[in-house]
């Protein structure tokens, strides 16, 4: 019998209970990225980039131009003063080219075929007013698509992932490094630029599958053999790390699995998240919640998902989302346990804590431990049954909802059902209105 938790018919707490189901992709959709505050972009392996209206569904664009899959999306705002602000979107491919797209429009603005590898990452750094592109070296382009300077060649494994940091810096993942860069504007006016390699950090055991930033103060990654590092953003010391997430002796109120051997895809870090207070991980099937003050685990649902967790999110309330390879996509609520007041250790032949005056001194400890630290759990309360394959990633639109997509080649959109009836009645009464067939009487 699985230990994953289930939920029934009633989903009170679940506002998502109309779906629609939009099509065009012909094969895995991997990627969801956000344009604006209505419009979104997926891409995924048939090397097609889609736009789509996240209120109505409505297809917007089908941009060709990539031959073979789609490795990296990232939007891109251009704002020069001279010209009101423009939607651009960035799309790296297995076919070693990046293509800059106009989302007003769906056209292709340029097209740059001068990688010698694929590009895993595209990232777009605000303040310096530049974008990179990460392969096996780094490049540094700026918005008129010039390139500024690249790397030397890395690894032939390449940039897994980019995150900004403070002082012109930027942090990239090179299987099990870090490499911290800087980049450096010349003073003199001209377009030239520098980037040096300043620090590798080396702490990881295995591959780094995860990067985060969670404000210009720390950024925190995860490996596939489940290592959590939180790392200082200024000076990259290490702060502090989780490595036994799968340890039942860490979590003593999750029932231990017995298991004669611990496979990585159990314990591998394959997604995090952030907000200011706690880390968001997703760790083989389960997810859980690192608080960076305290520098420990408050929270796990340690059987999440009936297969590994690819995406989690954190929701303005005090919510998550999850999706995973089993096709589901679930909601979580972070709640605090009551906790019971202290009561006198039994003793006797049918004492239920153990024997012996040493045992009892260990649950006072443990007792007042409890009472001083506030514990918290996570609680299912939607489960968006819609998906017939693996639910690779989602994109929250708050009161639009939620858009997920799969490797059943859809994309689905989530609504509230009340808010969308409400607004299908409203619709209705001023049609009604304007037709004059609404007779008002006072």
């Amino acid at each position: 019998k699985s230990s994953v938790q289930t939920i029934g018919e009633e989903q009170i707490q679940n506002p998502y209970t109309e779906l629609l189901v939009l099509k065009g992709h012909q094969d895995i959709v991997r990627f969801l990225v956000q344009i604006d505050d209505c419009r979104f972009a997926s891409a995924g392996d048939d090397g097609i980039v889609f736009l789509w209206n996240a209120q109505t569904g409505e297809k917007l664009f089908e941009l060709h131009g990539h031959t073979h899959k789609i490795t990296a999306i990232a939007p891109f705002s251009s704002s020069d003063a001279s010209e009101e602000k423009k939607h651009l979107l960035l799309t790296a491919s297995a076919d070693r080219t990046v293509i800059v797209w106009d989302c007003t429009s769906g056209t292709q603005v340029q097209k740059m075929p001068c990688f010698h590898s694929t590009v895993k990452c595209l990232t777009v750094l605000q303040r310096l007013d530049v974008w990179l592109s990460g392969g096996s070296d780094l490049c540094v382009w700026n918005r008129k698509l010039d390139l500024l300077c690249k790397t030397s060649h890395l690894t032939d494994a390449g940039i897994s992932a980019l995150v900004e940091l403070p002082k012109n810096c930027v942090v990239a993942a090179v299987g099990k490094e870090l490499i911290i860069f800087r980049l450096i504007a010349s003073n003199d006016g001209s377009e030239g630029w520098n980037i040096l390699e300043v620090r590798r950090l080396v702490d990881h055991q295995d591959n780094i599958l995860s990067l985060v930033g969670v404000n210009d103060l720390t950024f925190v990654t995860g490996s596939h053999v489940g290592e959590l590092i939180v790392w200082d953003a200024l000076d990259w010391t290490k702060q502090a790390s989780e490595c036994n997430f799968w340890d039942s002796s860490v979590h003593p109120d999750v029932q231990p699995e017995i298991k004669l051997s611990q496979s990585p895809n159990e314990t591998s870090v394959q997604h995090l998240t952030s907000d200011d207070e706690c880390v968001f991980a997703a760790v083989g099937k389960g997810i859980y919640v690192y608080n960076l003050q305290m520098k420990r685990v408050i929270a796990c649902q340690r059987t999440a998902h009936d297969s590994s967790v690819l995406h989690i999110e954190k929701l303005p309330n005090r919510q998550l989302i999850s999706c995973s390879e089993d096709g589901s996509v679930r909601i979580w609520e972070l709640r605090e346990k009551q906790q019971l007041a202290a009561e006198p250790v039994p003793t006797g032949f049918f004492n239920m804590w153990g024997f012996g005056r040493a045992n009892k001194q260990a649950n006072q400890a443990a007792k007042k431990m409890q009472e001083n630290t506030p514990m918290y759990f996570l609680e299912l309360v939607g489960d968006l049954i819609g998906h017939s394959s693996a639910v690779q990633m989602f994109l929250y639109f708050g009161e639009l909802g939620l858009a997920t997509c799969s490797a059943d080649h859809l994309i689905i959109l989530w609504k509230d059902g009340e808010r969308e009836s409400r607004l299908r009645s409203l619709t209705l009464f001023q049609k009604l209105a304007q037709n004059g067939n609404l007779q008002l009487k006072f």
